[in-house]
């Protein structure tokens, strides 16, 4: 839930607040267009944090998580999902870690039963799952992405990380590093409507759809409640950009997504997809050469500038390579199939 104090100010600022969600400040269509090279600022009201501290939190996300937690340094982050038994992901994310605290960034709608099962699977061990937006303690999750988005952390008084997937430490927060010009914030809530203006002198905001569609371009799929158990980890390519490791030891559903793996029975995988009409998480897509069943799934959505939709859809490899499926229905309309490219080409 957004913090009704953030909320109010951003609605001051000109956001057009849906459904809890930051849609856009006025003109989205104006908006996604500025953030193919310009620099935009984003409300990431569609995502949220997990706590786990506690002297085996370590330990603990190692026991749960797809990615090998050991991995990740003081001040470093990944790609990370967490599946059922039966090997499929619950929710997906970034894992970070401050010391020997971890954070989970996920969507948003997610965290309270998340969190709740988590719990779950602490029994002994020194652990502490927490969601700080419930206990007053809070952070905003800001977006920067585009040419000038150093100066802008800069221009605000913010750190720049060293490295991709890296933290860096501040007085009101942190600072993530996603990609070269493309930063998450985490800003304490009384401090966010001082840093949104800073870095507003030299962004432009937009909505969080914005941010999505950046998400989408980069091929990094987020697991939602529409998908949540939808998928295996390679359905979505997770283990192409660094969200799985085989080499670790047992997690749930870590036999089903190892064999998987090494016997190479993964014939779905991830897509990007244009269509002239709506897409949303979770739509059937089809193919008369399978009529019966659904080709594929769309794992996110949102609109372009270009007056269609983009998206990112798990797809049965043999029949993405007709090009062309239909939405909904084998009569629904037709959409655009792409392969997704390597992360260093994005």
């Amino acid at each position: 839930m957004i913090n009704p104090e953030w909320q109010a100010f951003l609605g001051a600022a000109g956001a057009r607040i849906d459904n809890a969600q930051v849609a856009d400040f006025g003109d989205l269509e104006g908006e996604l267009a500025a953030a193919r090279d310009a620099t935009v600022l984003v409300p990431l009201t569609h995502l949220g944090l997990i706590a786990c501290s506690g002297e085996d939190a370590r330990d603990f996300l190692q026991n749960q998580l797809t990615s090998d937690v050991r991995q990740v340094g003081d001040g470093g982050a990944q790609h990370t999902a967490w599946c059922t038994a039966k090997g499929r992901m619950l929710m997906s994310g970034l894992l970070l870690r401050a010391g020997p605290d971890y954070q989970l960034r996920i969507a948003a709608e997610l965290i309270p039963a998340m969190a709740k099962r988590l719990r779950m699977y602490v029994l002994r061990a020194k652990v502490k799952i927490e969601v700080p937006a419930e206990n007053g303690a809070g952070r905003v999750l800001l977006g920067v992405n585009g040419p000038q988005a150093v100066a802008a952390l800069a221009a605000a008084g913010l750190p720049q990380p060293a490295a991709d997937l890296s933290l860096a430490a501040c007085a009101v927060g942190q600072v993530l590093c996603l990609a070269p010009e493309r930063f998450e914030l985490a800003i304490e809530a009384a401090a966010a409507p001082a840093v949104w203006t800073a870095l507003a002198k030299h962004a432009r905001p937009v909505g969080h759809l914005v941010w999505r569609w950046l998400d989408i371009r980069s091929g990094w799929p987020l697991v939602t409640a529409a998908t949540s158990e939808a998928f295996v980890p390679q359905m979505a390519d997770f283990d192409r950009i660094g969200g799985v490791s085989f080499k670790k030891g047992c997690y749930p559903g870590q036999e089903i997504v190892a064999r998987t793996h090494y016997l190479g029975k993964v014939k779905r995988h991830l897509y990007r997809v244009h269509s002239p009409t709506p897409l949303a998480a979770g739509d059937a897509l089809w193919s008369a050469h399978s009529p019966e069943q659904a080709a594929g799934m769309v794992v996110d959505a949102t609109p372009t500038a270009d007056g269609d939709w983009a998206a990112l859809a798990v797809v049965q490899e043999s029949l993405a390579e007709e090009g062309t499926l239909r939405h909904l229905a084998l009569d629904g309309s037709s959409v655009r199939i792409a392969a997704v490219a390597p992360p260093e080409a994005n």
